[in-house]
């Protein structure tokens, strides 16, 4: 007992230590960009009034952390009259701000479009299982073998090709030439294929090589030969023994790529126009130096990837009770 809460005090320090330095990192190059956001969202006729206005009512007027440093004073200690300290405060409340472009509460904006990022990123999870399973197994099974061969040229070309070469090539094949579906959008079902095909390439390309390798691996263990001279038939031996154990480290790099795909969805839904959190990141909170937005975004991304970390190590427990997590 005394193990797991040292254990959950551990993890739970570690995942605020985690945010702290996303947001100060975020904070930090945001401020380190140039331009002011009352300009880009007034746009250049603003006048100083206005300007000024903005800035008083966003708190911009404050300096950006605890100390600044001006040319006539050198640095100065701003105590907790700051920006950086405003949005800890409001943060520990569970206010994210409001948006300097439309005034309304980042968090309602966020949690409008977060579900449709988490829908993209399990279906382009789903896919490149789909594809990476059978074909890691048929590659691992058949090793040097012409399948295996075909198969670590896909692997290799599914690597090799971002996503935005792969997303509009998708676009113009199955949209344009073919007519299957819209080229871009996310108001019906079916619009959801394309990108998640998109992200999913690649990582099926990673997940291919590795339930190879653990394939490889499995199949030259005793249990293996105890179980082929039951007379267990090839497909039961690969598929219900050596597959559940060569999961664990699949298990581990779908932990890990479920933020690469958070992150790559930003690229994929800018191409095609998919209504989620990365479109959001991109275009109202960069394109618009909308600050509070972006902190937002950021926050929400890294902590579903730390809860995502988190689901991986409960997984690990489930495949092999053997594992402790020191």
């Amino acid at each position: 007992m005394k193990y797991k809460l040292l254990n959950f005090a551990r993890q739970l320090a570690l995942i605020l230590l985690v945010i702290w330095t996303v947001v100060s990192l975020v904070t930090l190059l945001i401020e380190l960009v140039p331009g002011s956001p009352a300009t880009t969202i007034l746009g250049e006729t603003a006048t100083a009034e206005q300007i000024a206005n903005f800035n008083a009512k966003h708190g911009l007027d404050k300096p950006a952390f605890f100390i600044s440093y001006s040319s006539e004073n050198g640095l100065v200690w701003n105590g907790m009259n700051n920006r950086y300290a405003d949005y800890w405060l409001g943060l520990f409340q569970g206010d994210l701000g409001r948006s300097f472009r439309t005034d309304r509460p980042v968090l309602d904006m966020i949690l409008e479009r977060y579900p449709a990022t988490i829908k993209l990123a399990v279906a382009s999870m789903l896919v490149a299982i789909g594809i990476a399973l059978p074909l890691g197994v048929l590659a691992g099974t058949n090793k040097n073998g012409l399948i295996d061969n075909f198969a670590s040229f896909i692997a290799l070309l599914g690597i090799s090709l971002p996503t935005f070469v792969i997303g509009p090539f998708l676009v113009y094949i199955f949209a344009v030439q073919l007519g299957w579906f819209r080229p871009g959008g996310s108001l019906y079902p079916e619009d959801i294929i394309l990108p998640a095909v998109t992200l999913g390439a690649a990582l099926s390309a990673i997940l291919t090589r590795m339930i190879r390798s653990s394939v490889i691996e499995e199949l030259g263990e005793d249990y293996v030969r105890t179980a082929r001279a039951k007379g267990l038939s090839e497909r039961r031996v690969v598929y219900k023994h050596v597959l559940k154990n060569g999961l664990i480290p699949v298990v581990t790099i779908l932990g890990l790529q479920l933020g690469v795909l958070l992150a790559g969805s930003i690229i994929t839904e800018k191409i095609f126009s998919w209504q989620g959190l990365g479109l959001l990141l991109l275009e109202d909170g960069i394109a618009k130096r909308d600050y509070r937005l972006v902190q937002g975004c950021v926050l929400v991304i890294s902590l579903t990837y730390i809860i995502a970390n988190s689901l991986t190590d409960f997984v690990y427990r489930r495949l092999d009770p053997r594992i402790r997590l020191s």
